[in-house]
């Protein structure tokens, strides 16, 4: 009986962590999305500011529920930033970030898109960070003319890790192996069903210092931190919204409007000037604090769109991420 549990339990880890949470596709609530539209959240001058919120794991992967599969984080930011490019009225986008970073791939093409969209239009960029902006989330805010972090935020992070999930121990225990015809030595390095040899953990980690010493190349080239922070911020540890205004992460502490009020600023804009967002359905009272999304659909589709814990969607790779900040639950 025990072996008969054991079985089962590497069964679904081993689901969750290969297969990659995966689940059937179903045809209910299918359809073409509603095309993006304007809304304005505040402000009736002709110039505007476009919020985009950057909520959950950086990934370039679809975000997949039971039922609902919407379009990942990096699809969203840059359909939004292409939109942006048509319309000459905006002049300033603000980024609302609450994220413990993502992937390496997915944080530097955000980054890359950023920088890409600041140099063809000449728009200033604001990042508010909220509860967390860590990791890749801090990698993509590099480019902003201005970080503004909230009194709570905790941010840093300023590392690479990589996620490597091992069943060896409990295949062991129950019996189970798995036979590999592999042509090159190193084919199946960071396999889950055998430990990491000496010479694979080098090679992984030489990879590791190349991702990480990126990152820290941008830092420096964006933030101009002393010799002393550097090296605090190189160790990888967090920071609370004073400590990193301290070393020179962040600019200044604030909330959402405080960071509103800095991109009219920085933009040179009155008062009036409008703040906007790209929405697929319109939602009444909408304000900054909205986190339905800008590819949400109107619907009452709670029962149905229910999205896997980010923990469990987390594949195997290299991340520039905090994982003490994935949540659990939503």
């Amino acid at each position: 009986m025990k072996k008969v549990y054991l079985l089962a339990m590497i069964m679904m880890i081993m689901a969750i962590f290969i297969v990659g949470c995966s689940v059937p596709k179903v045809g209910l609530l299918k359809g073409t999305p509603n095309p993006l539209k304007e809304y304005t959240l505040e402000g009736t001058g002709a110039d505007k500011i476009l919020l985009i919120a950057v909520n959950g794991v950086i990934s370039d992967k679809p975000k997949k529920g039971l039922i609902i599969e919407s379009p990942s984080l990096v699809e969203q930011v840059v359909v939004q930033l292409n939109k942006a490019k048509k319309d000459r009225q905006i002049k300033a986008v603000l980024f609302k970030i609450n994220s413990p970073g993502g992937t390496i791939t997915a944080s530097d093409i955000l980054y890359n898109e950023i920088i890409s969209y600041r140099e063809k239009t000449g728009n200033k960029i604001v990042v508010s960070m909220m509860d967390v902006a860590a990791s890749g989330a801090y990698y993509m805010s590099l480019p902003a003319d201005m970080i503004v972090a909230h009194p709570t935020t905790v941010t840093g992070s300023v590392g690479v890790i990589s996620l490597q999930p091992k069943f060896k121990g409990l295949m062991d225990k129950i019996g189970v192996g798995v036979d590999v015809q592999k042509t090159g030595k190193y084919k199946d390095m960071g396999s889950p069903y055998r430990d990491t040899a000496d010479d694979e953990k080098k090679l992984l980690q030489k990879a590791m210092d190349s991702f990480g010493g990126r990152f820290i190349d941008l830092v420096k080239k964006h933030r101009k931190l002393s010799t002393q922070a550097l090296t605090e911020v190189s160790t990888a540890r967090i920071f609370l919204a004073d400590e990193a205004l301290q070393c020179g992460l962040v600019d200044r502490i604030g909330y959402i409007g405080d960071a509103v009020e800095e991109a009219k600023k920085l933009a040179k804009l009155s008062e009036e000037a409008r703040v906007i967002v790209y929405r697929r359905a319109e939602f009444p009272e909408d304000n900054y604090y909205n986190i339905a999304g800008s590819f949400s659909e109107h619907l009452n589709i709670s029962l149905v769109n229910l999205e896997l814990p980010e923990i469990l969607n987390s594949r195997a790779g290299f991340y520039y991420l905090w994982p003490g900040a994935i949540s659990v639950e939503r």
